[in-house]
């Protein structure tokens, strides 16, 4: 009972993320993203920077807010390093679209 409970809250904290995202995908018909293709792996390393901050901007929508905390995580070297992290996964992502530029 208290596993279901958990995944519930689990599934219900992914759908409150992805609130924000749902709503500026109606708001916007533009297209930001329109390939992960790149000519060389800096640009591949630019999108990936790119995709990350993207996904903050989306989760949390409130520029006050992102721009208050900026200024507490920049300074944690801890939360630096996960902020690394979601980086080279995005990394990956766009090496693999691009076939890791052979």
């Amino acid at each position: 009972m208290m596993k279901t409970r958990k995944q519930l809250a689990a599934v219900l904290v992914a759908l409150a993320m992805l609130m924000p995202m749902m709503i500026q995908a109606e708001e916007k018909a533009d297209v930001w993203l329109p390939s992960l293709m790149t000519d060389t792996p800096q640009e591949g390393f630019e999108l990936a920077i790119k995709l990350s901050r993207m996904g903050v901007k989306s989760t949390q929508s409130s520029k006050e807010v992102l721009f208050r905390e900026r200024a507490k995580y920049s300074q944690d070297g801890e939360v630096l390093m996960h902020a690394s992290e979601v980086i080279a996964v995005n990394f990956q992502t766009v090496a693999a679209a691009n076939d890791y530029w052979k």
